[in-house]
């Protein structure tokens, strides 16, 4: 059999490029000489092509799908064989698969609609010509340049002969899945596929649905470490519901989808058309489907019109605490700093805001602040018409800054008719302190810390400590203090002064407020560096419970659980830090690895297209954001992008030679990439500049190629040993 290579000439088809290989096959891009038009061609793998059956439904799939004159189906044009290679070509579509479409959180609910209803259209049009599906899934939708979705592979995954219609059937309905094989993709699939049982149209509901809810929440709804775990949730566990997870979507949807998704093929919606109707009844009724959504916000910087225009910490402190104090509300979803204050000084309209956040509101305001003189301006508008739903001008001393902020908070929760529980009116007017000058440098210090790197965290010291000099009872500036160190100590030098210090003032901040979430998630990082993984553990899980919403507790407990192996529960709770925060590329990154490392390939490899996603929109705001440019890095050589993830790598380099985090990770990335020797280099240096995680370096896999080099081992036994780090 001939093997296709980029420059192959098959019959009058010139090979350009190849676009995907799966188990079954490879797609090429190639030229049709004959009509001058770019095509791709589906081959079948050797072993299956000398197999009658799945030839013989290999042609039979080409047949069908070539009927199926539907602009949501990819056109097949024709079946040849040539040089003992059978194939069959077909439209080339260009853009991305809707794995790779979907971001962290799901899809915005006007995207959503935009691709579901012309989804469950297609796989209609298929139904009513006898024709299922078998392996619906994210990966097998196209989504084109110009936004149409074009359904791929009916069938190609585990094809057979059809089977014979019955005596009563009017229409011959194609089943193309295998006896002796379980055909398809396992998260998908129906419980009845699952065990092997006939299929008939409602599997492919099942499927769909499974793929809706993915659309939705940015998670797929059964998983777990093994294929054979994953089976076991589809039989018997039930998904967390649609709403919960993406609180922004319309509640009829959650209650469709999980129709789709009932175990029993009697109590899922009964046919494709069904749901489409429904589908598309959402989408052409939004002020219906409106009433019953979550109320979501988005909180801007407010503009600074002070004289001195100095006020910038001041600003994007105000917005932050109030988003803080909001973010405590369960049914209210608030969009993360970091994707709110992207859109500081923006010339975009409310409504292109509110669409680019998935939010129906936004909150926008001014702060003029002369001495001891503040004059703050707020206004909560409605995206979809500007109109104005609450507004408040406060003229007051500096010193009523809080109180200010209380109002503010109660004019969102009386704008947008939210219901408050006792635990939740108590939490927006928590005050921290009561000295503003302490809460000013705080906020300061707020904004250098968001800044990382050493002189933005060195910069934050000082202003934290500052706080604590005119508040001593000040928790949140203690535990801002012992994150500066725990930062210090990982990532700049191992220094027992870093590790005391973070040690001490996160249990000062513990001891002053035993009730703050954030107290708790810095005492988990810190104490986590000095090897107490016990007491990190119930740090973080009372940082959790405290306040489910907070990013910092989720993050750090998964890193920790990653350095300790914990490999399943450390990737539940990057997910989860994902979910909280879409804007940010650390999590979907680490968390590629960490589905890698449970030989969950297709599903690191998506988390890592999301990942390299935000990482190129955070850098047109922040090009010298050196984390984002190595992480990135990372990503795209494990993808096969390995020029240009060496490129990034160099960047990083450039911006930052010094770093030892950033060192750390260009070795890991020089390693991906098979370059032992500088890989080895780089990350010498970064032990000698001061890096601190053996127990990382130990489990990270990124590594693996160098485990035996002589110079590896060396570096962990001379350089390491000096880090004496107790079991427990």
């Amino acid at each position: 059999m001939m093997a296709l290579t980029v420059g192959s000439r098959l019959g009058h088809y010139d090979v350009t490029a190849l676009v995907g290989e799966g188990g079954m096959g490879q797609v090429w891009q190639a030229t049709d000489t004959q009509l001058n038009r770019e095509v791709a061609i589906k081959i079948l793998s050797e072993e299956f092509a000398a197999d009658p059956e799945c030839l013989a439904a290999f042609e039979k799939e080409a047949t069908i799908v070539a009927s199926l004159n539907h602009p949501a189906i990819v056109i097949v044009y024709s079946v040849e064989r040539c040089e003992g290679v059978s194939f069959l070509t077909m439209e080339l579509v260009r853009g991305q698969t809707l794995a790779d479409r979907i971001p962290p959180g799901g899809l915005p609910p006007k995207e959503f609609f935009a691709l579901a209803v012309p989804l469950a259209g297609g796989v209609c049009a298929a139904h009513e010509h006898g024709v299922i599906h078998g392996d619906i899934k994210p990966a097998n939708v196209m989504v084109g340049d110009d936004g149409r979705i074009k359904i791929l592979d009916f069938g190609l995954a585990g094809a057979r002969l059809p089977e014979a219609p019955s005596a009563e059937s009017e229409k011959t309905t194609v089943v193309l899945t295998a006896e002796r094989r379980v055909a398809g993709t396992i998260p998908y699939m129906s419980p009845e596929h699952v065990q092997s049982k006939p299929l008939d149209p409602r599997s492919d509901v099942f499927s769909i649905g499974a793929v809706l809810y993915e659309m939705a929440t940015g998670r797929r709804p059964f998983r777990a470490a093994t294929s054979a775990a994953v089976m076991a949730a589809i039989l018997k566990d039930t998904p967390r519901p649609v709403c919960d997870t993406n609180p922004a979507l319309p509640r009829d949807l959650g209650r469709v989808i999980a129709r789709c998704l009932e175990k029993e093929p009697e109590r899922r919606l009964q046919t494709m058309l069904d749901l489409r109707n429904d589908l598309d009844a959402m989408r052409r009724e939004p002020g219906s489907a409106a009433a019953e959504m979550t109320p979501s916000i988005a909180v801007l910087p407010f503009a600074d019109v002070s004289v001195e225009r100095d006020q910038d910490y001041f600003c994007e402190g105000l917005a932050d605490e109030i988003i803080n104090a909001i973010g405590r509300i369960e049914d209210l979803r608030v969009a993360s700093r970091t994707s709110a204050f992207q859109f500081k000084s923006t010339s975009m309209d409310s409504r292109e805001i509110g669409d680019r956040l998935g939010v129906r509101h936004l909150l926008e305001g001014s702060v003029r602040k002369a001495d001891e003189q503040l004059r703050v301006s707020a206004r909560l508008i409605d995206v979809r018409d500007g109109c104005q739903l609450w507004s408040g001008q406060f003229d007051r001393e500096l010193r009523d800054v809080f109180a200010i902020q209380d109002q503010i908070a109660g004019g969102v929760v009386e704008g947008l008719k939210v219901t408050l529980s006792p635990r939740e009116r108590r939490a927006i007017r928590h005050v921290a302190t009561a000295d503003v000058q302490a809460y000013d440098d705080y906020l300061r210090g707020r904004m250098f810390y968001f800044r990382h790197g050493r002189k933005g965290i060195e910069s934050a010291l000082r202003m934290f400590t500052r706080a604590i000099e005119r508040d001593p009872t000040y928790a949140l500036a203690y535990a801002g203090i012992a994150d500066c160190h725990s930062f210090l100590y990982r990532n700049i030098g191992r220094s027992e002064e870093n590790l005391q210090r973070a040690d001490e003032a996160s249990r000062k901040a513990l001891d002053l407020d035993p009730a703050s979430a954030e107290a708790h998630a810095a005492r988990g990082a810190a104490v986590s560096l000095s090897g107490r993984h016990g007491e990190a553990r119930a740090s973080f899980e009372a940082a959790i419970r405290l306040d489910p919403k907070l990013f910092e507790a989720h993050y750090h407990y998964a890193r920790e659980c990653f350095a300790q192996g914990h490999r399943e529960q450390a990737l539940e709770l990057f997910e989860r830090a994902f979910e909280l925060r879409p804007d940010d590329y650390q999590s979907p990154l680490l968390a590629a690895q960490t589905y890698d490392d449970l030989g969950r390939k297709e599903e690191g490899d998506a988390a890592r297209r999301r990942g390299i996603k935000v990482a190129e929109d955070g850098l047109d705001l922040n090009p010298s954001d050196v984390r984002a440019l190595y992480m990135a890095a990372n990503a795209m050589v494990v993808l096969g992008d390995r020029q240009r993830g060496l490129e990034w790598a160099r960047r990083a380099l450039e911006l930052d030679p010094d770093e030892p985090m950033m060192l750390y990770n260009v070795a890991c990335v020089y390693s991906m990439a098979g370059e032992v020797e500088p890989a080895i280099e780089y990350l010498e240096r970064s032990l000698v500049a001061g890096l601190a995680h053996r127990e990382w370096i130990e489990h990270d896999s990124n590594l693996e190629l160098l485990r035996d080099h002589p110079r590896f081992r060396s570096l962990i036994n001379t350089l390491l040993a000096e880090v004496e780090i107790p079991d427990q």
